[in-house]
Parts: structure tokens; C-alpha cells; sequence
């Protein structure tokens, strides 16, 4: 899923009824939902993602969200607390809320998993880094519930700090997904050459639902 994210931030102090902000949201995607389709069908989604920010901003207004392709339906509202867990109760009640998807729209309170991490390709910079390349050593800290990873891609030869920083998380979070990336792992670390017992991303994102399953806190 490689959509653009899109966002409106505002300050805002007073309470928040989640469930209620979430209703009132739906009901404006209801209304909005002809457009925002013939807009995707035109292949012009800039067109609808104004309202699409300004509507979620009621929810709360650091959220993020993408228009993407399903992975069921043919298209996908994905809305991102980026990792932040008092953003949770927004994105829970906003899903609670959800439509039930159909052959058309799915929806996702999180920026999900990819299905096969090796068969992406990341873009960054003008150059193309296969996450099949990435290999990642992971130490399990059951008493924290965490994992502190070690990660290596040959493409960090040459990065620039913030370039290598994009090119660790981002394969992190494709192959675990926004949620599960930000509730289990701890430390990262890119190294410049392949840790010991590195495994692909694949294996990683396993090892880590397995740590996940067992409810390790």
C-alpha cells in the first residue's frame, strides 16, 4: 500500500466524545462517498482528499489517513494514529463506527501489513531498495514484551542519517503493520553489515506475531 498521507492538525483542549465524533465522521463519508468514488474512478483523488482531512479532523485532528487499493475490496480508507496510543480510543471508536466493508471499500484504523514483505520494493530518493535485501536480528525481551532488532540492508551504504532512518522503519512497519510495529518493538538499530542469526522480514514479522500471541507484557 504506498498512498499518500494526508493530515490536519489543529490545537483543540476540551474533551472528546470519541464514539460520537467517530458517528459523525460516517455520516459525512456517506455523503461524501459519490464523490470520493467518481473522483478514484477518475484517477483524482486530490480532488476529494480536502474534505475527506477536514471530515476526519472532527475525529481528531492529528490523524492521518490514505486512500489506497484493498486488499479485499477494490478500495481501502486507512486512518493512522502513527504509532501514537493516545490516538487508540480515536481509532478504536472510528472502527467501531466503520460500515461493514463490501466489494468496493474496506477499512482499516491502522496502516496494515503488506502481504509479502519481500515482494515490495521501497522507493526513496529516486532509487528502489528491495525489502527482500532487509535482514533483521531480533532479541526478545519477554519481561518488556518487546523486541530490540538489529537491521541491515546493503542499500545504508552511502544514506545519509535520515535516509537509513527511513529505510529501517519503514520495512519494519510494512512488514508488521502500524499497530503490531508499535506495540512490540523496542530497540532499533541499523547496522552497516548483516548481524549474526539476521533472518528476512517475513521470518521477523512471524517471530514477532508469535511474541504478540502469547501476550508477552
Amino acid at each position: 500500500m504506498g498512498g499518500m498521507l494526508n493530515f490536519l492538525r489543529r490545537s483543540r483542549t476540551e474533551p472528546v466524545d470519541h464514539a460520537a465524533r467517530a458517528a459523525t465522521f460516517w455520516r459525512r463519508w456517506r455523503e461524501l462517498l459519490p464523490e470520493v468514488s467518481s473522483a478514484l474512478g477518475e484517477g483524482l483523488p486530490h480532488r476529494v482528499e480536502p474534505l475527506i482531512a477536514e471530515a476526519l479532523a472532527e475525529v481528531h485532528p492529528d490523524l492521518e489517513f490514505s486512500l489506497e487499493r484493498g486488499n479485499e475490496a477494490v478500495y481501502a480508507l486507512v486512518v493512522s494514529a502513527r504509532g501514537d496510543p493516545q490516538l487508540r480510543p480515536c481509532t478504536d471508536a472510528w472502527m467501531a463506527a466503520a460500515p461493514a466493508p463490501d466489494a468496493t471499500w474496506e477499512y482499516h484504523d491502522a496502516v496494515p501489513a503488506v502481504p509479502d514483505p519481500a515482494q515490495v520494493t521501497l522507493n526513496l530518493r529516486g532509487q528502489s531498495y528491495a525489502l527482500a535485501q532487509m535482514r533483521v536480528a531480533a532479541r526478545i525481551d519477554r519481561g518488556r514484551g518487546l523486541v530490540d532488532v538489529e537491521v541491515f540492508h546493503p542499500g545504508f551504504a552511502g544514506l545519509d542519517e535520515a535516509a537509513t532512518a527511513a529505510l529501517t522503519f519503514m520495512p519494519l512497519d510494512a512488514a508488521l503493520g502500524e499497530r503490531l510495529a508499535a506495540d512490540r518493538i523496542g530497540r532499533v538499530d541499523a547496522v552497516a553489515e548483516p548481524p549474526a542469526q539476521a533472518v528476512g522480514l517475513g521470518e521477523f514479522r512471524d517471530l514477532v506475531r508469535d511474541l504478540d500471541r502469547a501476550g508477552a507484557h
